[in-house]
């Protein structure tokens, strides 16, 4: 293996990259992004490490989550502010039902780009660069919006910086109580048409609450009820804009990306070949590795190996998308290989990407019973080969919107276009996502017993 340095990537195959029509501007975009502070910082990423760990051990649960793909246009406090909760809600119904502490990371603060089946997109005989996400081009279907244009970049990362100073201030300045998550939750078991299938989880919660209480355990003298740990996450995609956030730590001398506490790789840019493997080697974050359908043993070993030539617990995530109609025909011959090599690794489960279909309507959605498919079945291989089924992984938001069909609430392809918001995939609503947490919570539990 070559010595790694923050550029070394520009040495490989290039795959799902924009091209800048004018290489001095994006030179100088970069420049200015490389002069600027951190978003996160080495220590908090360590940290992270430290907690997936555990999860990798089956000590902790992985919840991670977040918009398909963020956006300038939409970004406001209460978006920001209602993702944050649902996260939240989820992990508190997760972590009582499966008795176990539960690592929380959003896709925020930098989940921008998108990758393309195509680089290009044809309407009525016009074909122009396919859009790739606001830190790369505009989603209108003109010639100077789908023109990449370096200086997103810059405003992408000033409105990370700004994500990530609500999300603090949202962990450490009291939203993130217990007690006001579980009235969240109570309200949410109220109105659903489920409700009384999740009462008794919602009834176990209040009665703990109320007992330490009583014990004198509160808000006041115990930080650990009125704060969280929340990190975040996004694909690590466009290569110049992660260089350019790339620090040197002063107290490890290690490198670290410092536009995100962890950062993954996708299944379009995985291959053994690719830059984004030869950049995610060298830096000291956590990194995922998506897994899908094509995913081949073999390779999926001698990537681990590139990754995580340490065998670093914590340090590798890797993230099953295979649909619920393939994860068990695929899933088992990936999970016996990298158990018999002996590799320390994250188990989680993407029941989205996979699960995506094309209504009569013309929207693309993914149906929760799909979701809740893939995620039970992933739980089941695990239980079936004596490993560790290590967290989940959703596209969702906290706004009420009509993108995914089924769940509690019935939504149908009607539904749709009443609150289609997103400009890539179709994301789980408040309602859905909270949903599959009690679901999911069922499963953690019975897995832990096992």
């Amino acid at each position: 293996m070559n010595a790694w340095t923050p550029d070394s990537w520009r040495t490989k195959t290039l795959r799902q990259m924009p091209t800048y029509p004018e290489a001095d501007a994006l030179q100088s975009v970069e420049a200015e992004l490389s002069k600027q502070p951190p978003l996160v910082f080495a220590g908090e990423v360590r940290e992270l490490k430290h907690q997936l760990a555990k999860v990798a051990s089956g000590n902790a649960f992985l919840l991670q989550g977040g918009d398909c793909a963020e956006s300038f246009k939409e970004f406001n406090t209460n978006q920001i502010r209602d993702t944050f909760m649902v996260l939240l809600q989820m992990a508190v119904v997760l972590t009582f039902g499966g008795q176990s502490p539960v690592v929380k990371i959003g896709r925020m603060a930098g989940q921008f780009a998108k990758p393309r089946s195509d680089d290009n997109e044809t309407r009525d005989g016009i074909s122009l660069p396919s859009y790739r996400g606001d830190i790369i081009n505009g989603i209108e279907f003109s010639e100077e919006s789908r023109t990449p244009d370096p200086e997103r970049m810059l405003k992408a990362y000033h409105q990370s910086t700004s994500t990530l100073n609500l999300l603090r201030a949202f962990a450490q300045g009291g939203l993130a109580d217990l007690h006001k998550v579980h009235q969240w939750n109570q309200s949410f078991v109220e109105k659903s048409p489920q409700g009384e299938r999740y009462q008794h989880l919602a009834d176990l919660i209040d009665e703990t609450l109320a007992f330490m209480s009583a014990c004198g355990i509160s808000p006041e003298n115990t930080p650990q009820i009125r704060e969280t740990q929340f990190y975040t996450s996004h694909e690590a995609l466009l290569l110049p804009y992660e260089q350019a956030l790339t620090r040197q730590d002063s107290l490890t001398g290690d490198w670290y990306d410092c536009s995100a506490h962890m950062l993954w790789i996708g299944d379009r840019t995985r291959q053994l070949d690719s830059a984004h493997i030869e950049f995610c080697r060298g830096i000291h974050n956590p990194i995922g590795l998506k897994a899908g359908p094509t995913t081949d043993a073999e390779e999926l070993i001698r990537l681990i190996d590139i990754l995580n030539p340490n065998n670093e617990p914590g340090r590798l995530n890797l993230i099953v998308r295979m649909g619920a109609d393939k994860i068990a025909g695929h899933f088992p011959a990936l999970l016996r290989r990298v158990q018999q090599e002996g590799r320390s690794v994250v188990w989680s489960s993407d029941p989205m990407h996979g699960n995506t279909i094309k209504t009569g309507n013309g929207y693309k959605t993914r149906a929760v019973d799909s979701i809740l498919s893939e995620v039970t079945q992933f739980f089941q291989i695990h239980a079936a080969e004596g490993t560790h089924a290590g967290g989940v992984h959703f596209e969702m938001t906290g706004r009420n919107v009509t993108e995914c069909i089924g769940g509690a609430f019935e939504i149908t392809e009607h539904d749709l276009a009443e609150r289609y918001h997103s400009h890539c995939d179709p994301r789980l609503n408040a309602d859905q996502a909270l949903e599959l947490s009690f679901l999911i919570a069922d499963a953690v539990k019975q897995a832990r017993k096992g």
